[in-house]
């Protein structure tokens, strides 16, 4: 997977799943563009890359507003003449059900996590389709085709997330620009570890995040970022508008693995 002489823009990338998309896409030789509002971690985040040999430029903008949105993608394209990827991945958590959820809480939680990507997506497929074309990856979640209770609108953002790549590989497949969703299961990120911080017992919620995936153990944020790498390279040419699951199996077990572990029949087979 060779992104030589291609320029991949990362949302989000500062930290996570984010940050590790960056890694594997320089390590692939791409220029990156790092896009967050954590100055901090996004400056060192560039100093790493950049100490390793390759190219990368931190970009401060708020992806959920149009006007900084197209500010900034004008002085990416600036910058490095042109955009051939776009992970939007930046996202947020809350947690709240339909009744509990206040307005300006969904508002937050749609705003960041799909509107970003939409107005990401507006202004940077102008640019792919002056270099001819070029692929969008969405980091949507196993709740884009699940959902996990009081959660209502983190569900509700994940969902429109799918729903968004796949308009953007139908209505986009003409301009030769495919685009994808990856959907990771639980994570060991530092939005989960603050999560699970939220609760009396953080380490138990933790234990509980690992046995959730059939291989005991929670994933990697490199082991999403090589999912997402691998459907923006030529290798994933025949690759769009797909839901690709990064869960370690979490959707397998009917009912959960609670379910499985406990007194259903065959569950001890």
């Amino acid at each position: 997977m060779d992104f030589k002489n291609k320029v991949v823009v990362v949302t989000g990338g500062a930290s996570g799943i984010g940050l590790a998309c960056c890694r594997e896409f320089a390590r692939c030789r791409a220029s990156v563009a790092l896009v967050d509002r954590d100055e901090k971690s996004g400056r060192r985040a560039v100093q790493e890359l950049r100490r390793a040999g390759r190219k990368a430029e931190f970009f401060d903008f708020d992806v959920s507003k149009r006007a900084q949105v197209g500010a900034g993608v004008a002085g990416i394209v600036k910058k490095f003449g042109g955009i051939d990827v776009l992970v939007s991945n930046a996202g947020i958590q809350r947690y709240a059900s339909a009744t509990t959820c206040t307005e300006a809480e969904w508002d937050l939680v749609l705003k960041v996590n799909l509107k970003s990507a939409f107005l990401m997506s507006k202004y940077v497929i102008p640019a792919m389709i002056k270099r001819g074309g070029g692929a969008i990856v969405i980091t949507g979640s196993v709740q884009s085709v699940a959902a996990v209770a009081n959660s209502v609108h983190y569900v509700v953002s994940k969902h429109g997330l799918l729903g968004l790549a796949r308009s953007l590989a139908l209505d986009f497949a003409r301009h030769n620009i495919r685009a994808n969703c990856v959907m990771p299961g639980a994570i060991d990120t530092p939005m989960l570890r603050w999560a699970v911080s939220l609760g009396p017992d953080p380490a138990g919620a933790l234990t509980f995040c690992d046995r959730m995936h059939l291989r005991g153990k929670m994933g990697r944020p490199e082991e999403v970022a090589r999912v997402i790498v691998f459907l923006a390279s030529d290798l994933a040419s025949f690759i769009t508008g797909a839901a690709v699951a990064v869960d370690g199996g979490m959707m397998v077990p009917a009912g959960g693995l609670a379910t499985q572990e406990g007194g259903l029949p065959g569950a001890k087979s």
